[in-house]
């Protein structure tokens, strides 16, 4: 893996989280879990470069992103979108799903990250806040995302370090 800075990379923002998805992973303990994501984004705030992430209350993922001090943002060329869908739809409290999606973990530091990733961003928190009901403008919006009112929590991190192969 090389090392570059978040300014290096060279893909869409918009490609890298709403097309092509992503793996949120995060440690507990001795364990690892991780989950798709499709919704999220990166810039700046706090004068840091950032990544911005939106995890539902009921995702064992949040678990281990919440015991954690880091996380990994990481993504995948369009041959991995099986294991993105199955990673997405099961859950690790039922089964070994990493396993299961032949994805090897390695870390960075306390960090995990899989071995197959073409990028990975190294984040630390810095923020978290449930979405309000009240803070959404457009009810349609609303409505038609949450109609279990099972809001988004959102999570912002500095992005630290980018790897890439």
């Amino acid at each position: 893996m090389n090392t570059i800075t978040p300014e290096q990379l060279q893909r869409s923002v918009f490609t890298m989280i709403g097309k092509d998805w992503l793996l949120i992973t995060a440690k507990k303990g001795n364990q690892v879990n991780t989950m798709t994501a499709s919704w999220g984004g990166m810039g700046i705030l706090w004068n840091k470069q950032v990544a911005f992430l939106f995890i539902r209350p009921q995702r064992y993922t949040k678990e281990f992103v919440d015991a954690s001090d880091t996380l990994s943002l990481s993504f995948y060329d369009e041959s991995y979108r099986k294991q993105l869908s199955y990673l997405g739809t099961v859950s690790g409290r039922d089964e070994d799903k990493i396993k299961k999606a032949n994805l090897h973990i390695t870390f960075d530091e306390d960090t995990p990250y899989f071995e197959e990733a073409n990028t990975i961003l190294i984040g630390r928190k810095l923020f978290t806040q449930q979405l309000d009901k009240e803070g959404f403008l457009n009810h349609e919006l609303r409505d038609s995302n949450y109609p279990n009112d099972d809001y988004h929590w959102v999570y912002v991190v500095e992005i630290e370090k980018v790897l890439t192969k």
